[in-house]
């Protein structure tokens, strides 16, 4: 099995290590290839918009972010070992690319997050290229300009942390303008590398809790949350089909 439809939308069947060899191989083809770290709001959010669904099967690759989605799909015969979280393939992405000397763009965040972030993981992966960075707070009149930066900063890989569905549409509209290999979707990636966001610990992160913990300390995100039981009642319904 190398891909199952959970609700409508496709999962594909990589872990980690293999994503970031196919997101890289993407990159250096220049094959303007978009990627979405997939998680149970979005497939929820993907039942009311059509469109967002059919940009999230169109991606060249949809990857399993989260437990709920982690969980079905082992249920339906995916051998998945894990998660592949925005993050983490953040990471594995930025060291590979400072292997292979491929240079990548940060757009999205607060005003400095990007930055920081690119900063932070520039010394962690020593020879990593950081093309540019641009806060995701801009308007569509900006966005001409935002894409023809990132075209002459001559990056590979894109990261766009503005957020889900902000940064699924707004790579399908414009990844193949800016010129990179590969773009992909990282939510607040570049908030919890650059510390302004603690995430769960290891422990919760196994047990598949890291949602809880994130709750408690963001007591906000309360309403974002009620997509777990919506999730649930969804799936529960497509089985009984």
């Amino acid at each position: 099995m190398t891909s199952l439809q959970i609700l409508g939308c496709r999962l594909d069947v990589l872990d980690a290590g293999e994503a970031t060899h196919r997101i890289l191989d993407d990159a250096r083809k220049g094959s303007g290839a978009q990627i979405v770290t997939l998680g149970t709001e979005m497939v929820v959010y993907a039942q009311r918009d059509a469109r967002f669904r059919d940009i999230v099967n169109a991606c060249a690759l949809s990857l399993c972010d989260t437990v709920g989605l982690l969980t079905v799909a082992r249920r339906r015969g995916a051998r998945l070992r894990e998660r592949v979280t925005g993050v983490e393939l953040l990471e594995h992405l930025c060291e590979g690319a400072a292997a292979a000397g491929l240079p990548v763009y940060f757009l999205g965040g607060s005003p400095g997050v990007a930055a920081d972030a690119a900063a932070i993981l520039e010394v962690r992966f020593p020879g990593l290229q950081i093309a540019g960075t641009r806060e995701g707070f801009f308007t569509d009149e900006q966005t001409p300009a935002v894409v023809a930066s990132i075209a002459q900063s001559g990056a590979r890989l894109l990261f766009a942390g503005m957020g889900s569905p902000r940064q699924e549409f707004w790579l399908a509209a414009h990844l193949r303008e800016t010129g990179c290999g590969a773009g992909i979707g990282v939510g607040g990636s570049f908030d919890v590398i650059s510390g302004r966001v603690t995430r769960a610990p290891h422990l919760a992160r196994r047990l598949g809790l890291e949602w809880l913990y994130r709750l408690v300390k963001e007591p906000r995100r309360w309403r974002r949350q009620l997509a777990l039981p919506r999730f649930a009642w969804l799936i529960l319904l497509e089985e009984l089909r």
